[in-house]
């Protein structure tokens, strides 16, 4: 087995860097058991590292870290029932292309596609349209390393008292070495950007939403112009994607990175770039799979938090949002992207027991974003927002009790597979802290 000593390991946003003393690369679940149980004897904690696309310190260690990028691939593809089970480390765009040449795809997937299965269920990843859950809610059936290095399934009917706490965990259960998912049969997708006015969207947001299989759209700040992009289903033959993707790269990565350079050296220019950027929004129309148009190629580097409100408070917060922008003058010029999620009964996930949208707020690397970051999460407050678990954020876990109904149950049932804290860093241990758990109400596993 792999194993690295004395490097150091940074998420893709550079936002933290972990020193851990071993990372290994376990290739089959056995060996993924034995590190399990090598690191409780000698009293280490582990994280998993994925792609490293969270922007907190999920992962930050300075003990054991474990990648499964060696754990990868697709074991099975069930075609009676509609399941591919599929090994913890495989990463996204790798599970829609080898779908794709059998005829499948996910339902849905977020705007990027490189990270691990097991890391985007952990943390509650999405993609947009009111008819589908986030990635999780795609899970038929988990195999979980436990704290004790045995293999736990879990699914609705086998070890069911688990299922709704293990699928956005982040990863403090213990560690998702293979999963079973729903797939469809693959459709072909009529792609469409546009841009319309803000007014036109007020008016007409409800029936985007609801008429649209995929709907997101992007508000520019101190622009009454937004980009709105749509997903249906289409009986037209699938086209090649190079222009469309070469445009996707040259515009949406290297000329906007250089946009952004100028507004990091010169602030002051970031209301001009982003009325720059949204008149550019050009209208698009493409045919092709689902899988094929979900993500798009991300080069320039940026902070990132996102909030999940209810869907009824999108109208308001997001006028609230850009109000607080032109009031405050932020120096900001990334477009603030709003996508929609179906409620779910998962106890962690942001859009537990509501149908959704999640609003999110970049600042390019290198410049401020305290101030900027700090406004919005107290608008994202005000309308009961719920931090995405992979975006930065400052809610505290007193602050969590109350957001999650299920916060209790949910730390009743890490307790109880992991009590020794093998699966927490400094970090989670703050998040997660159990130490206020006799001051919550009590837990209700067993009669929901």
């Amino acid at each position: 087995m792999k194993t690295e000593q004395g490097r150091t390991w940074k998420n893709w946003a550079h936002t933290f860097e972990s020193h851990p003393e071993k990372i290994y690369y376990p290739s089959s679940i056995d060996e993924v058991r034995t590190i399990v149980k090598e690191a409780a004897i000698e009293g280490k904690s582990i994280r998993v590292i994925g792609a490293g696309h969270s922007f907190t310190r999920l992962v930050e260690s300075d003990e054991w870290l474990i990648s499964l990028d060696s754990l990868s691939g697709i074991e099975s593809i069930d075609k009676e029932n509609d399941t591919v089970t599929i090994f913890g480390g495989t990463r996204l765009y790798y599970v829609g292309e080898e779908l794709g040449r059998e005829g499948y795809s996910q339902e849905n997937l977020g705007d990027i596609n490189v990270q691990s299965i097991a890391g985007a269920i952990s943390t509650g990843t999405h993609g947009t349209g009111l008819q589908f859950g986030n990635i999780s809610t795609q899970v038929v059936k988990v195999w979980l390393i436990t704290a004790a290095g045995e293999i736990l399934p879990i699914s609705k009917t086998e070890n069911a008292q688990y299922f709704h706490a293990c699928l956005v965990s982040l990863g403090t259960l213990g560690i998702i070495v293979k999963v079973t998912l729903k797939i469809i049969k693959c459709p072909i997708y009529e792609y469409k950007s546009d841009q319309i006015e803000f007014s036109i969207l007020k008016k007409n947001l409800t029936q985007l939403i609801e008429s649209n299989r995929h709907f997101e759209f992007y508000l520019f700040p101190y622009s009454d112009t937004v980009q709105i992009k749509t997903m249906n289903v289409s009986d037209q033959k699938p086209k090649r994607l190079r222009l469309h993707h070469f445009k996707n790269l040259l515009l949406e990565n290297y000329l906007f990175f250089i946009l952004s350079e100028v507004c990091r050296l010169f602030p002051n220019t970031c209301r001009f770039i982003s009325r720059l950027s949204s008149k550019s929004v050009g209208r698009t129309s493409i045919s092709a799979h689902s899988y094929q148009l979900f993500a798009t190629p991300r080069i320039v580097k940026f902070r990132e938090i996102e909030y999940c409100i209810p869907l009824s408070q999108l109208l308001p917060a997001i006028q609230e949002i850009r109000k607080c922008i032109e009031e405050n003058k932020h120096k900001v010029h990334f477009p603030i992207e709003c996508r929609m999620v179906k409620a779910d009964d998962l106890w962690l996930s942001p859009s537990y027991k509501r149908d959704s949208a999640y609003i999110a707020f970049h600042m390019y690397k290198g410049m401020p974003y305290e101030e900027y970051f700090h406004d919005m999460e107290q608008i994202m407050k005000k309308y009961d927002g719920r931090p995405h678990w992979g975006k930065m954020h400052n809610r505290s876990h007193i602050d969590l009790y109350s957001l999650y109904p299920m916060f209790a149950d949910f730390l009743t049932i890490r307790n109880e597979l992991d009590p020794y804290g093998l699966f927490l860093n400094g970090y989670l241990k703050e998040l997660l802290t159990e130490k206020d758990l006799m001051e919550t109400p009590k837990s209700s596993i067993g009669t929901i």
